[in-house]
């Protein structure tokens, strides 16, 4: 299995390794190197196995290219991006109150048509490739989906609510596929708090299992520590809990309507953690990322969804619309038009535009709202 990967990604040239912080930009000729290298079925030339050794902690040096890099060609297509999300099925075997997804159908494309599309995004040049569901590894087709957008050197991160890491199956394909990222969403420190949010009976302890189980496989595991009024007293040993697996986390507290414009789920908010997000800096997607639903139809990302474009039939031409879209839906409307806080403002449009459809406190996304109170 390939220890590295080297890639164009917009205007340069990357060598990523999945785990691994550290990457490398290199000269376009240093590139064009490694493909032709690949190409004839050379080795590793001394220069890359030095940057490597230094870099990874890797002996690469003197084996063949084709075993140990993957050196993905410049797209040929009409559009070019570096990152993409995918929510390969929008079914989850959790009920969570606070889950942006209004609705979470078990529906989604047939393998043939998921591979095509995976095909699509390598040849557009994705190289940082997130799966997301609802939860993804339920999918009947999550095991053959992911190796294959692995086998096309892609940065591989899943996002997971743990329940099904541990599982062999899984297991083993993340040990010798390795994913750059999971990142295993926490809901509680017991059964009685994690099963009460996520209205999922059993679901802490398979969530707990997973994460033991994917620790003890050495795999590159982040914990996201989700704040709600259900666990907020229960923070502490969720804090300790993880600490104790030796896996690092981060904690969020932010909770939004859903993406179409439904309020129920800011009700498990904290009051006091209301507000406390970083302000926003501008966001390039549509530009250089997208998103992708679960039937093939791409957006600016998973709150954006104006005007889908669907990729599996349209194909990359259609994507040429996107950031044109992606522009519109960043324009400040509404109520935000001409505001003066513009400039400390914590969320990004197509997010205010959601919390405004649902009728959402002004504390809870704006500083006019959070001025006003005592």
């Amino acid at each position: 299995m390939y220890q590295a990967i080297v890639s164009p990604q917009d205007s340069k040239f990357i060598a990523a390794r999945a785990g691994q912080p550290a990457a490398m930009q290199l000269p376009s000729a240093y590139y064009a190197e490694l493909a032709d290298i690949a190409d004839s079925d050379g080795v590793v030339p001394d220069w890359f196995g030095d940057a490597a050794r230094q870099a990874w902690g890797i002996e690469l040096a003197g084996r063949p290219v084709r075993e140990v890099l993957v050196v993905r060609a410049p797209s040929v297509l009409p559009v070019a991006y570096s990152r993409a999300s995918w929510e390969i099925n929008k079914g989850c075997n959790f009920s969570c109150e606070h889950c942006y997804l209004e609705q979470r159908p078990f529906a989604g494309l047939a393998l043939a048509d998921k591979f095509r599309l995976l095909d699509l995004l390598r040849d557009m040049g994705v190289i940082w490739f997130e799966i997301t569901g609802g939860e993804p590894l339920i999918d009947q087709d999550f095991v053959p989906a992911y190796k294959r957008a692995h086998a096309a050197g892609m940065m591989m991160e899943i996002l997971t609510n743990g329940s099904r890491l541990y599982r062999d199956e899984l297991l083993d394909t993340f040990a010798v596929h390795r994913p750059h990222k999971i990142t295993v969403s926490m809901y509680g420190a017991s059964p009685e708090t994690a099963d009460a949010l996520t209205q999922t009976r059993g679901a802490f302890k398979n969530a707990y299992r997973g994460m033991v189980a994917a620790a003890g496989a050495s795999l590159p595991i982040e914990v996201t520590l989700i704040i709600t009024k259900h666990n907020v007293e229960e923070l502490d040993e969720m804090r300790a809990m993880v600490r104790d697996l030796g896996l690092p986390f981060k904690e969020y507290a932010s909770i939004s309507p859903t993406y179409t414009g439904k309020g129920s789920t800011l009700a498990t908010q904290v009051p006091s953690l209301i507000g406390k997000s970083d302000i926003f800096q501008g966001c390039p997607a549509g530009h250089t990322s997208f998103h992708v639903d679960p039937l093939g139809f791409t957006t600016m990302c998973k709150v954006g969804r104006d005007n889908p474009i669907n990729l599996v039939t349209e194909g990359p031409d259609g994507l040429l619309r996107l950031p044109g879209i992606a522009d519109a839906q960043m324009l400040r409307t509404g109520g935000c038009s001409g505001c003066k806080l513009s400039s400390t403002c914590r969320v990004c449009r197509p997010m205010a535009r959601v919390y405004q459809e649902a009728k959402a406190p002004l504390s809870h996304y704006c500083q006019h709202g959070m001025k006003e109170e005592p």
